[in-house]
């Protein structure tokens, strides 16, 4: 299996300062999006710690290996997070941290790892699948049939998390393995993305992935809309070697 991959991200219409970082290491198997949490300092911080760490990382052949050492990293930057990025930041208090979402890739296999509400979609057979679950106050409120999940980006708590790198003392991931085929694509978006588009605008993007740059593609799409956020979006298409 071969792959190429695009990456884009943004600022947004009403935000200054981008928080968001991606990182895209195709030679190694390895993409990532974070974004940070706790002002446009504090939060650009922990998702360029977080994309920067990753990024120097090595990397071998063996799938699982790779995955336990991008955990063992997340939890190092998760504990430096909790206890000093807030005196490294210049700040005397106030949260400091950032989601992030990891996609790994082997021959067939694929491991995806995540805190937090940014995403992984898989585009496969003219249908997409969300392959990631929030770690949101908002999911939990789903979850019980609390909020109509159609009216759920309007409700109040739809930007608080329940889980985040430097969030808590003990940092939980969530993870899924799949196999990958031949013309799947692999989206990785920040809320800001997904909370502007639908899933028939970002599927539309992925069907027609091989024309132009799909990761800006999609951000151009979303910046027709109010565009609150900071945007970004990375995208792996998957091929026969």
């Amino acid at each position: 299996m071969i792959w190429s991959c695009s990456h884009h991200t943004d600022s947004g219409k009403q935000r200054w300062h981008n928080e968001d970082a991606v990182l895209a290491r195709p030679d190694a198997g390895l993409w990532a999006v974070a974004d940070g949490m706790g002002g446009h300092r504090n939060g650009g911080l922990a998702s360029r710690l977080i994309v920067d760490t990753l990024g120097a990382m090595t990397l071998g052949s063996n799938l699982d290996q790779n995955q336990r050492r991008v955990r063992q990293l997340l939890q190092q930057i998760n504990r430096r997070l909790s206890q000093d990025m807030t005196r490294l930041a210049g700040k005397p208090s106030g949260p400091v941290g950032s989601t992030v979402v990891t996609l790994l890739l082997s021959a067939d296999r694929a491991i995806c790892l995540w805190a937090g509400d940014s995403r992984c979609y898989l585009w496969r057979h003219k249908q997409l699948h969300l392959l990631t679950r929030d770690h949101s106050l908002l999911q939990q409120l789903i979850d019980r049939g609390c909020v109509d999940a159609r009216h759920a980006a309007a409700h109040p708590c739809a930007h608080v998390l329940t889980r985040a790198v430097g969030a808590h003392e003990n940092l939980q991931l969530d993870s899924t393995a799949f196999s990958v085929q031949p013309g799947d694509a692999l989206l990785l978006c920040s809320d800001g993305l997904y909370r502007e588009l639908s899933e028939a605008q970002l599927a539309s993007v992925l069907e027609l992935r091989t024309t132009g740059n799909p990761a800006a593609q999609l951000i151009q799409l979303a910046m027709q809309g109010p565009a609150r956020d900071n945007l970004s979006a990375v995208v792996i298409t998957t091929a026969r070697g």
